[in-house]
């Protein structure tokens, strides 16, 4: 490394996870360990919001606050009769994935009122223009192309190709333009925040790259903010390690399900306990 250039990222690995687990106790109940709120999917793209909150309920939060639109929310609860389809207390939200690119007025309003609380929040698909209304702990998690447009947005142009090129070079760049922390999916994720790179995570054999798996990584980060908030307050640093978290959980949980074969998004969501339960032992 030259003298004036950034430091490269750190590779982030199973110790690392390991240590982003936060393992339930006697005494805890569903609060306690977290609620997460869900505002994804849409008429159109409902099964966006199944494979988010799948893969949220099985990373570990106590609760799942579902508050998308009807039909969405009918798949949801058709695959997870658990999940609450009311407003109410939570630790932190994902936002995003199959959303409507055009929000009508209604959803705009929800919108502001999540963001107004100014919790720990995931930002994805639909959602990643909402970066400069978001006061509060922010993680964006776009691939390639999605990165091009919140680029731009900061007065910075590229294409998608570029991006690919160089992948930890423009996740840097986004970060420092946006003041959150990014998420840049790949086939070798980088994670960067305001202090420039900090990990990459190799996310998986390449049968990961399917329909829906962006969904469910989603889901898996909003889990570990929601069973962080404490830690995010005290501690916002610890962002981009929970993000890396996020990343090498899903990898690995698609390299359980795949054992070598093809797959699609809801076998990573199912892999996940089992994913964690070896990470813990």
């Amino acid at each position: 490394m030259t003298a004036g250039s950034p430091a490269p990222p750190v590779p982030f690995g199973r110790a690392e996870a390991a240590g982003c687990i936060d393992v339930p106790e006697a005494g805890d109940d569903k609060y306690s360990r977290g609620v997460l709120g869900v505002l994804t999917g849409s008429d159109t793209y409902p099964g966006a919001a199944v494979l988010g909150v799948e893969g949220a309920s099985r990373t570990g939060v106590g609760m799942v606050r579902y508050v998308g639109p009807p039909r969405a929310a009918d798949h949801v609860l058709r695959r997870r009769p658990e999940i609450v389809t009311a407003d109410g207390r939570v630790q932190a939200w994902l936002l995003g994935s199959g959303m409507p690119p055009e929000r009508d007025e209604a959803l705009q309003r929800q919108v502001d009122g999540i963001l107004a609380q100014g919790l720990p929040t995931v930002l994805d698909a639909g959602a990643l223009d909402l970066v400069g209304a978001a006061p509060g702990p922010v993680v964006l998690t776009p691939h390639f192309g999605e990165l091009v447009p919140v680029l731009r947005a900061a007065g910075i142009e590229t294409d998608k190709g570029r991006v690919a090129a160089e992948p930890e070079r423009w996740a840097r760049e986004a970060a420092a333009a946006t003041g959150v922390t990014v998420l840049l999916k790949g086939s070798t994720t980088f994670i960067a925040d305001a202090s420039g790179s900090r990990w990459s995570v190799q996310a998986g054999p390449a049968w990961v790259a399917t329909a829906g798996a962006g969904d469910v990584l989603g889901g898996v980060l909003g889990a570990l903010l929601a069973t962080h908030a404490q830690q995010l307050q005290e501690h916002p640093e610890t962002l981009a390690d929970l993000a890396a978290a996020a990343a090498w959980i899903h990898g690995e949980a698609g390299r359980r399900a795949s054992a070598g074969g093809p797959i699609v998004a809801l076998d990573i969501a199912e892999a996940l306990p089992a994913t964690i339960a070896a990470l813990l032992a």
